[in-house]
């Protein structure tokens, strides 16, 4: 069972996808450059394309990540987070605001 203390270690934060393009040679990894309000956006892989109408339909949504992960490299792309969604299958859904929240805002 997980403590307080150990769900105070991840960092939950709202990011603004700015770009999405399927990563070649893949059915399910999408290459996200999102923005959490830093110096420069993050890139970040996920394996939801099956869950998309197409990758330029997350262009612009704001959606939740898990932001304090050590970088990954998946397929040859540096992944620094990891998108925190809900649900697979006809389940699936993204965790958003319910209304505009700026860029970086944490979860809590």
């Amino acid at each position: 069972m997980a403590t307080l203390d150990d769900l105070s270690k991840i960092e939950v934060r709202i990011g603004t996808v700015k770009s999405a393009e399927r990563i070649a040679d893949t059915e399910k990894l999408l290459k996200l450059i999102v923005d959490f309000g830093e110096e420069e956006p993050r890139q970040i892989v996920s394996g939801i394309a099956g869950y998309v109408e197409s990758a330029q339909s997350l262009v612009g949504r704001q959606l939740a990540f898990v932001t304090n992960l050590e970088p990954r490299t998946i397929k040859g792309f540096e992944s620094n987070g990891m998108l925190f969604a809900v649900g697979t299958g006809e389940t699936f859904s993204f965790l958003t605001p319910d209304r505009p929240v700026p860029p970086g805002t944490s979860a809590h």
